[in-house]
């Protein structure tokens, strides 16, 4: 009955990985048509406003990610992953300025607050009006590749936790199999295999 037990929950796990490795190349393919879209849209944005226009001497010096994948401990050894867009601040506190603004003895200092500044959005950098392509590429670069690589992620990982116990298990049986080749006598053994 063990035997039976465990032959069935082997099968089932070897359907849910499969299911999950299907799950994955599917996801595979969504990612690889994003940002082949994503490219395809770049290359008309370039058509439309001229190669020399959007290139690599448009960059900023100092780029900032507008977005950022953050992973996470969960349970049972999983990780949890999240995208956090930046530029996602606490207000700013208005209360002391306030009350410098209404004394009128004399010209104060006010304290300048900490300028935190948002991530520019990387298309101002090629003109105040981009073509609607440029926008098309941008879109299809973040929202693609991020969502789908966080999918990507997690099955990944989900697969490697299906595959790891099935590796310690073979190795364990590998195991046995020395502790008992070294317990029974060559003789024994021989006539045995």
């Amino acid at each position: 009955m063990a035997v039976l037990d465990l032959r069935a929950e082997l099968d089932s796990l070897l359907l849910q990985l499969l299911g999950d490795l299907e799950e994955l190349e599917g996801k595979r393919a969504v990612l690889n048509a994003r940002v082949e879209e994503g490219w395809l849209s770049l290359a008309k944005a370039r058509y439309a406003m001229g190669a020399k226009s959007v290139g690599p001497l448009q960059y900023a010096s100092h780029m900032e990610p507008q977005v950022c994948l953050h992973a996470s401990e969960a349970q049972e050894g999983l990780q949890k992953f999240k995208v956090v867009r930046a530029g996602v601040h606490a207000p700013e506190e208005v209360g002391s300025r306030e009350a410098a603004l209404r004394r009128r003895k004399g010209p104060t200092k006010t304290p300048e607050p900490e300028s935190s500044e948002a991530p520019q959005d990387p298309l101002n950098w090629f003109g105040i009006l981009v073509p609607h392509s440029l926008r098309q590429a941008q879109a299809s670069f973040r929202d693609g590749v991020l969502e789908a690589k966080k999918r990507k992620c997690f099955l990944e990982q989900v697969i490697q936790c299906v595959v790891s116990p099935a590796a310690e298990q073979e190795a364990e049986d590998e195991s046995c199999l020395e502790d008992w080749a070294a317990a029974v006598p060559a003789e024994t053994s021989a006539k045995a295999i």
